[in-house]
């Protein structure tokens, strides 16, 4: 048996549709429509999906740590939402292979941008929610949070609080290398206290690599 994209996208998400159209649209980017002159695209998926995974990752985080604070979770859940997490999800479902883009935006790169594949998987999440119910989409985003190990740590932040504690300073971070084109591009960020370099790290985007560098250091306090 042959499958075709959307069979194959199906069995890597583990999500069987029912209306089909829904998974079509959640990948249709707005360029695409324009281009071709269709009437629905994703940005209104991608809105409902935002909700959908905010409120899926609450009850995740909640019924995981729960001793954790209102604080805590709040900088968790921030981090597990971010563009960055939802690129790094996209990334691990290929989502690049299935996105629809116009001519323009796939000249430019337009299939590896961070902004893109973190909407289109937002949207994916909204058409889950359509087609199946809020207990299948919340079931999938816990199935992600859980099966690929994206982490819902703020490292950043808690570098931050031990810095300002010990030393009344606060980190900052430089980019001090990058690699590869620029649609597809790899950066090494460190991190400082005044001069003096603490660590760094690697990553797809200025974000996940600040992340990384602050990770790195928390490892070697």
């Amino acid at each position: 048996m042959i499958l075709n994209n959307n069979d194959i996208l199906q069995k890597k998400i583990g999500v069987k549709f029912k209306n089909i159209n829904f998974l079509n649209i959640a990948l249709t980017h707005k360029s695409y429509a324009v281009e071709n002159n269709l009437k629905e695209f994703n940005e209104r998926m991608e809105f409902l999906g935002d909700a959908i995974l905010s409120a899926a990752t609450v009850v995740y985080l909640y019924q995981k740590y729960p001793n954790f604070n209102e604080g805590k979770l709040s900088k968790m859940k921030s981090s597990a939402v971010s563009r960055t997490t939802l690129n790094l999800i996209a990334r691990k479902y290929d989502i690049s292979k299935f996105v629809k883009i116009s001519k323009s935006e796939e000249a430019t790169g337009g299939r590896e941008k961070e902004s893109i594949l973190a909407n289109t998987m937002e949207s994916i999440i909204g058409a889950i929610f359509l087609d199946k119910g809020y207990k299948t989409a919340e079931k999938f985003v816990h199935v992600v949070l859980n099966k690929h190990g994206i982490t819902t740590s703020d490292y950043k932040s808690e570098l931050q609080e031990i810095i300002q504690s010990k030393y009344k300073l606060i980190p900052n971070y430089s980019v001090i290398e990058e690699k590869g084109p620029d649609h597809d591009k790899i950066f090494k960020m460190a991190v400082f206290i005044d001069k003096k370099q603490l660590g760094t790290g690697f990553g797809k985007s200025k974000k996940e690599a600040e992340q990384n560098a602050a990770k790195n250091v928390l490892s070697k306090i």
